[in-house]
């Protein structure tokens, strides 16, 4: 996709955990990112100035990827619901940056706020109907169906670089390992020269005019039946 693109994280990090060096390669290839972290990220730690400095290495994680712009709308941590505000707030901003394509993470992902943002990005993408860009949705911690890889092979150490400026949450769990472990279990069955992928969801308009919760019952048992 050319771009712009406008990704969607839950909180931050989870951009640069789930397609850090995808965005990479796109700011290489001269692609516009623009990224929203959607909760305040406020139980993601223990320090008083938390939401804060979150905020801070979310800058500092987008600027070390080449994006172009981070907002915050300051939701509340674990409570991630679509809602009538939250989803104009969403589709008047694609109306005016008009992104190529919209990232979100995947059905399948077991953080609630996860599939929250997975569900708003979803509604509001349907209700744009045939104006709708790109939906794709991209993994942070759980294995989602997939019909699209990025070899970040070449760009790794900038994800990397990317996920150590998360510092207040480098300290409640080791996120570096985490998204580097579901990278490495992708290359299952790829050439060998694919060190470091990145997985995707594309959907389909098809796809999109149904919901979500189809979407995904459809597809595990798809698989289950092959």
């Amino acid at each position: 996709s050319t771009g712009p693109w406008l990704v969607l994280a839950p909180h931050a990090d989870d951009e640069s955990m789930g397609m850090g060096g995808s965005l990479a390669k796109a700011a290489q290839q001269g692609i516009e990112t623009y990224l929203w972290v959607l909760t305040d990220g406020a139980l993601g730690g223990t320090a008083s100035n938390l939401v804060e400095q979150r905020q801070r290495e979310a800058r500092e994680a987008g600027e070390s990827l080449g994006m172009r712009g981070v907002q915050f709308l300051h939701q509340p941590d674990r409570q991630l619901r679509p809602h009538g505000a939250l989803a104009q707030r969403l589709l008047d901003e694609i109306r005016v940056l008009k992104p190529s394509a919209v990232f979100f993470p995947g059905a399948c992902e077991l953080h609630p706020d996860h599939r929250g943002c997975a569900l708003l990005a979803w509604q509001v993408l349907q209700r744009m109907g045939v104006d709708a860009p790109a939906a794709v949705s991209y993994e942070i911690s759980t294995q989602s169906p997939v019909n699209c890889l990025v070899d970040i092979t070449d760009v790794m150490e900038h994800k990397l670089r990317a996920l150590q400026v998360y510092r207040s949450q480098l300290k409640q769990n080791n996120y570096v390992e985490i998204a580097t472990a579901l990278n490495k279990l992708r290359t299952f069955t790829l050439p060998t020269n694919i060190k470091w992928p990145e997985v995707f969801y594309r959907y389909s308009p098809v796809e999109l005019a149904g919901t979500l919760a189809s979407w995904a019952t459809g597809k595990i048992a798809g698989m289950l039946a092959e």
